[in-house]
């Protein structure tokens, strides 16, 4: 019963140590008789009991590495607080298992020295905008010496760059310097425009001003020429109907008593407005004037060549 048990045990061991399951995203390195044979992929494997063994299990997956902070000097001798972070992924796990005892501090390591070289190259105002070329930087040069451990590098990542508190207020200042500039040159340049309108608006109003006073006098003199020209048109139109009128059966006859008439009144309005009146000798001296406003009628109107 005990040897029964003891060969239950034994077979329980041998097949634990035989059938390994790896998971997704993760790949083992085998070594038999303590030397690299193969890399186990997802999935139900194999092992040789006491001859291989699993030596070394790697995750396939991206794996974020915070960069410890540190402090790095500028070109123009200002010191900086930096902190990041690393994405790396092991793409090949045989290197990534002898290449390097321990990738993980090696990568930190060198991504530290690489940064404080980088930064080394920049002036202090660079460095804040330049982050970009600081991170392409910092991950080229950690790629090409992580390809020998296996790993990827993927992307770094500056999370913070902190100067000292000096150089911070004098940003600062700086910074409150430069916006009270802007709001002065704005505020001027909004005066200049203000100038601007009222001068343009004044300009456009003279403008409309003298425009609709030209206008009126050119209507004014249109409306004079056109009420000249009525008039002459109506008493040149009277006067072809008078002479229409005296061309008729008893027209002189009428005329005749016309100007008797007004040569009347034209006496009688005299003796109203004055004391001394020059009245006729006798009667045939109105014939006379009656005579010659008939003459005149007669006589024929010279035409216009």
């Amino acid at each position: 019963m005990e040897f029964a048990l003891v060969l239950f045990v034994i077979a329980a061991i041998f097949i634990f140590q035989t059938f390994k399951i790896v998971p997704q995203q993760h790949a083992w390195v085998v070594e038999r008789l303590g030397k690299y044979d193969r890399t186990l992929t997802p999935g139900l494997e194999f092992v040789i009991p006491f001859v291989e063994r699993v030596a070394y299990k790697h995750s396939l997956k991206e794996v974020p590495l915070d960069v410890p902070s540190q402090v790095c000097i500028t070109k123009d001798n200002t010191q900086l607080q930096v902190d990041g972070i690393i994405y790396f992924q092991v793409t090949d796990p045989m290197r990534a298992s002898y290449g390097s005892s321990n990738y993980i501090a090696a990568i930190t390591q060198l991504a530290q020295t690489l940064l404080r070289s980088v930064i080394g190259k920049m002036e202090l105002d660079r460095t804040f905008e330049e982050r970009d070329h600081i991170n392409l930087s910092v991950v080229a040069a950690l790629d090409e010496a992580a390809h020998n451990w296996g790993v990827k590098v993927l992307r770094y990542e500056i999370k913070d760059l902190t100067p000292p508190a000096a150089i911070l207020h004098s940003m600062q200042a700086q910074i409150t310097a430069e916006r009270e500039k802007r709001a002065l040159i704005a505020a001027s340049e909004g005066r200049k425009q203000e100038q601007i309108n009222i001068a343009t608006g004044e300009r456009e109003a003279f403008i409309a001003r003298s425009e609709g006073q030209r206008q009126a006098e050119i209507n004014k003199a249109q409306g004079e020429a056109a009420a000249i020209v009525a008039v002459a048109e109506a008493t040149a139109d009277a006067i072809r109907k008078v002479a229409d009128a005296i061309r008729q059966p008893g027209g002189e006859q009428a005329v005749q008593l016309k100007v008797a008439q007004q040569a009347v009144e034209a006496f009688a309005q005299l003796a109203q407005k004055n004391n001394t009146m020059i009245v006729p000798s006798s009667l045939s001296e109105v014939s006379g004037i009656i005579g010659t406003a008939m003459a005149l009628m007669k006589a024929p109107v010279p035409r216009p060549s």
